[in-house]
């Protein structure tokens, strides 16, 4: 019975799902091309994947703790700063 209630409630993925749009599908393409090279280390216990919808960026995370959610949040959230400064700073791309 013990071993039941810890593997229904210690082993159970926290999820969380963002979703940034763009003014562009292009935009979000040139995003989804620069986060994606970045996977998250396997020692770290985060999942992340990306996909591009329209000009909407989507990602989501799974983790076995939800702290470990809230780094790769965290994280991802610099780079997408990084990534949207350097989009600014060129304008937008060119069709």
């Amino acid at each position: 019975m013990i071993l039941k209630w810890l593997n229904a409630f210690c082993f159970k993925y926290r999820e969380t799902d963002l979703c940034i749009p763009f003014p562009s599908e292009k935009e979000a393409q040139i995003a989804y091309g620069t986060l994606s090279v970045d996977a998250e280390p396997k020692r770290g216990g985060v999942k992340k994947e990306l996909k591009v919808k329209g000009n909407v960026l989507n990602v989501h995370f799974e983790s076995l703790e939800a702290r470990m959610i809230r780094v790769g949040v965290n994280s991802f959230f610099d780079h997408l700063n990084l990534v949207i400064e350097t989009m600014e700073q060129f304008g937008p791309p060119r069709k």
